[in-house]
């Protein structure tokens, strides 16, 4: 297996080209090919030392892209001369040494947190190269206090750190620091020692090799990361985990994709490969995966409070993130209560709406109304307001009874009935039901504008407005799901302010955290908040709650969410990629089997049919879309589909060429596999 490693170094002058220099030769002796790279040098001959040392053919700018003569910090030096750092070339050459040799060792500038930029950091070039990390250190005072904050913060990143080599960078005579140091590090951090390098007079091969073979076991450290092979992995997965929404008989018979990173817009599994995350890992990544304010978000809360109920208590990050939330959520709501999933909010949603008529004496509404062919999530209660079969036949005989409105998706409107029309037609219809029904229905729910899981239906201009001009005629709530088309996939904060719709409820989860970790919010009017105030004795109190609602770690994770939305102008920055993934999808309806194509901001549907003029589908046991995604796969692109529809649904920061692939790569995987 190619090898790589990133030598650093807690400080200065500790000696990070000897070491670097040490083991290469070390590594060489055992006959492996051994390259070496210094990405960036400000001043003095290191990367020339090494090629010699080395006996590297390669040329010096490869070994190092960057260099300056000011022996400055990178990121004030690099200015000065007015170089603009680009860590593509840096990636160019370092593939190209990874290709050629058995293991490469790449030579940091000073220490783990210096700055090649104003906002880029060593450590992050360690990470964009994904390399195993070997700290240099010295012996005198203050190594215990610079080798465990360095320890830290490779830590922090998520990086693979080997273990820690002290360098002797002079001869002298050693007192209890340095006859006590490597140990008491090893103690306090339980990072390996990887040995002691003498001081060596000559830097050359022979004295290296003669001096630094014993204190320096070389095997143990290309030997020191102990990572689980694939196929252990995809063994004990078949053995131990059940998938949601997966027929476990195909998955225990296939060879299942094991996730082991990710970074930006790209997932990598255990053998290295990257994958475009075309469906932003279910619907939730919203700024790119590993987004560095999101991580130091979660960390720093974690430092602080890990958790702590809201039953009978408050915590900031909560409260902080409630006040955010009514702020940015339409008009009206002024209330937060929070959850972990978007069955939960709905779920939460539902039981409020039924309560407050009851606590307010009109017992009667007791009924919900929900679309036909809506999902709203996995729990009883939200399996209840849902209607698709596929998903919810088996459980009707345990759910309550609803009120379903038939509402089309208007490229399978009945014969004669035309888009977007019939829509229109099917609420006229339902109006005719409130007049002799209102006083029994507590609340209207609803995805707003696009239909998820029910493959990407997209909604005429004017439904959501007219649904909410119903609600409020027959004093009904008015519910809306933005659990899936919140937090900038419409290409709006929420679905609801393309039509200034102000839902009495509004449920929210998936992109609430950037995707990635699991809380959701249900939002409220006072009034629907103030149907809950009453003396204890009553026993009007909204008798629900989870263990982890308002956990502070979340919170602060969607705080940092909102904020990269502000900072990084998130919905601005939409605009144009939305109209450019618009341009792109009209090739897909080249292909004889696309029959439709939806699109509303970054939420896409393509639907395959087998005959496009009669729409005829493709049979469930075809596993149409699923072959399609396994398809994408060869080309280095995660997809899921919802049975015949495929669904593109990016994290919102991808870029414009990322876009451009996930569009290629998908037309070609359709034509390959249906287009014979």
């Amino acid at each position: 297996m190619k090898q790589a490693f990133f030598i650093t170094a807690t400080d200065t002058g500790v000696g990070k080209t000897i070491v670097t220099s040490v083991l290469g030769v070390l590594a060489q002796e055992h006959g492996l090919r051994v390259g070496v790279m210094k990405p960036v040098q400000c001043g003095g001959d290191d990367a020339q030392f090494l090629k010699k040392v080395l006996r590297a053919d390669d040329d010096i700018k490869r070994i190092n892209p960057y260099f300056v003569k000011d022996p400055l910090s990178p990121h004030l030096v690099l200015s000065r001369a007015k170089i603009k750092f680009d860590i593509k070339k840096v990636k160019k050459e370092f593939s190209y040494l990874k290709e050629k040799y058995d293991v490469v060792f790449v030579e940091g500038a000073g220490g783990f947190l210096v700055p090649i930029t104003d906002n880029y950091f060593m450590a992050d070039l360690v990470k964009d190269l994904d390399l195993k990390v070997i700290v240099v250190s010295r012996l005198g005072l203050g190594t215990i206090n610079h080798t465990l904050l360095t320890i830290e913060q490779i830590r922090q990143k998520g990086l693979h750190l080997t273990g820690v080599i002290f360098n002797e960078t002079k001869k002298e005579a050693k007192g209890i620091p340095e006859k006590t140091n490597p140990f008491s590090i090893q103690q306090l951090s339980g990072v390996s020692i990887l040995g002691q390098i003498p001081f060596l007079k000559k830097l050359n091969r022979r004295h290296i090799q003669e001096k630094c073979s014993g204190p320096i076991d070389i095997k143990r450290i290309l030997k020191s990361f102990p990572i689980k092979k694939t196929v252990e992995l995809v063994d004990d997965d078949k053995k131990y985990v059940w998938h949601p929404f997966t027929q476990m008989k195909d998955w225990t018979n296939g060879q299942p994709l094991i996730i082991d990173k990710a970074e930006g817009s790209f997932l990598i599994d255990s053998d290295g490969n990257s994958y475009l995350d075309g469906v932003s890992s279910l619907w939730v990544n919203v700024h790119g995966h590993n987004h560095p304010r999101m991580n130091r978000g979660i960390i720093e809360q974690l430092n602080k409070l890990d958790h702590s109920t809201l039953l009978g208590l408050a915590n900031s990050p909560s409260i902080e993130l409630a006040k955010k939330l009514v702020k940015i959520a339409p008009k009206g709501l002024e209330k937060v209560f929070y959850s972990d999933n978007g069955s939960t909010s709905v779920e939460i949603a539902i039981k409020m709406a039924y309560q407050y008529w009851q606590n307010i004496g009109c017992t009667k509404k007791r009924k919900l109304v929900h679309l036909a062919n809506s999902y709203h999530g996995d729990t009883l209660g939200s399996v209840s307001v849902g209607g698709i079969d596929l998903f919810h036949k088996v459980y009707r005989d345990l759910i309550i009874e609803t009120v379903k409105v038939n509402f089309p998706d208007c490229y399978r409107a009945p014969k004669g009935k035309k888009y977007p029309d019939y829509a229109f037609e099917c609420l006229d219809k339902f109006e005719t039901i409130l007049k002799r029904e209102y006083q029994d229905i507590a609340a209207f729910i609803v995805e707003p504008i696009v239909q998820g899981a029910a493959g990407m239906i997209i909604w005429p201009k004017g439904i959501l407005k007219r649904i909410e001009t119903l609600c409020r005629k027959y004093d009904i709530i008015f519910i809306v799901d933005e659990v899936a088309t919140g937090f900038g996939r419409t290409g709006k904060m929420f679905a609801c302010e393309h039509e200034k719709v102000h839902p009495d409820i509004l449920c929210l989860a998936k992109g609430l955290t950037g995707g990635v970790l699991p809380l959701a919010a249900t939002l409220t009017t006072k009034k629907i908040f103030d149907g809950f105030i009453f003396d204890y004795e009553t026993q009007k109190t909204f008798f629900h709650g989870h263990t982890f609602t308002g956990n502070p770690i979340c919170c602060a994770a969607a705080l940092a969410n909102l904020e990269i939305f502000g900072k990084e102008k998130t919905l601005k920055s939409l605009h144009p990629k939305i109209k450019f993934l618009q341009k792109e999808l009209q090739k897909f309806y080249d292909i004889k089997c696309v029959g439709d194509v939806r699109q509303k901001g970054f939420m896409v549907g393509i639907e395959l049919v087998k005959n496009r003029s009669t729409k005829e589908a493709f049979d469930w046991k075809e596993k149409a879309g699923i072959k399609v995604c396994e398809k994408a796969r060869e080309r280095g692109v995660i997809l899921r589909p919802l049975g015949n529809v495929i669904v593109l649904m990016p994290p919102l920061s991808i870029s414009r060429e990322e876009l451009k692939i996930l569009c290629d790569v998908t037309y070609w995987a359709i034509k390959e596999v249906l287009e014979v």
